[in-house]
């Protein structure tokens, strides 16, 4: 049985990256009246904070300040995300479930290996996901009750969320009312970004976060011309009707 569709679905490998990466775009998408969803691939079982359990708490308390419409998570392994058939099918049954028009994944370079592997998976997967003749099931272990009734969706957009990696984007989505939201639904992962023992060599306080959050949206505002903003890279060329009309200052 498939579900309303959804407009725009972020795909990223570990609970909390769609927050730091594009929550305050899917904030604004769904007050525009777009459903938003959130595919994790995994469960963040191998963070050196917190476990699967309080993660998934975390990532429903965000979703719910993001006022997303739809959020799971696969079970991948974290920190062994592989661009596998089986995990390829995994994903191209989530995109002909939901039926997103837009997807958002990682950069496709990174220095997390599950960031950059989520990139070429999602792809591949969404192209996937368009094969009329496709079994989504794949084989036995993977097959559910309702595989037979998901029909061919292929997204119309794929855009690349570029923040983990220091690329200039192609356009970047003004957040600057949104910013306080998005540094709330990321303060929701306590397990996370609260300041404790463990993990405090590795991780900023969360007073650092906080600048390192701000400074970020800032210089992508500055390309843009506004206070906040998150960046974002297309890989085709842009069609414009009217001069006139294209945003963001020369001179």
């Amino acid at each position: 049985m498939q579900t309303t569709p959804l407009d725009i679905l972020a795909i990223a490998a570990h609970r909390d990256d769609v927050e730091q990466t594009c929550g305050g775009t899917l904030l604004k998408m769904a007050q525009h009246g777009r459903r938003t969803g959130i595919l994790d691939l995994t469960r963040g079982e191998m963070g050196t904070r917190g476990n699967a359990e309080s993660r998934a708490q975390e990532a429903a308390e965000a979703a719910k300040i993001l006022r997303v419409s739809w959020r799971e998570a696969l079970d991948i392994p974290d920190g062994r995300v592989e661009n596998t058939w089986e995990n390829r099918l995994k994903v191209a049954r989530v995109i002909r479930e939901q039926r997103p028009q837009v997807v958002i994944l990682p950069y496709w370079k990174g220095r997390h290996p599950d960031h950059y592997t989520a990139s070429t998976l999602g792809y591949e997967a969404c192209f996937l996901a368009g094969l009329a003749k496709l079994d989504v099931a794949g084989s036995p272990s993977l097959a559910k009750q309702d595989d037979k009734s998901l029909t061919p969706h292929r997204p119309f957009k794929i855009i690349y969320a570029t923040l983990y990696y220091d690329v200039r984007p192609t356009f970047v989505v003004d957040i600057t009312e949104l910013f306080e939201v998005r540094f709330q639904a990321l303060m929701a992962y306590k397990s996370q970004f609260s300041d404790q023992e463990t993990g405090k060599d590795l991780f900023p306080a969360q007073a650092e976060i906080r600048a390192r959050t701000e400074a970020m949206a800032r210089f992508y505002g500055l390309l843009g011309g506004v206070t906040y903003a998150e960046p974002f890279l297309q890989k085709e060329v842009g069609l414009v009707d009217d001069l006139t009309l294209i945003p963001v200052k020369s001179i």
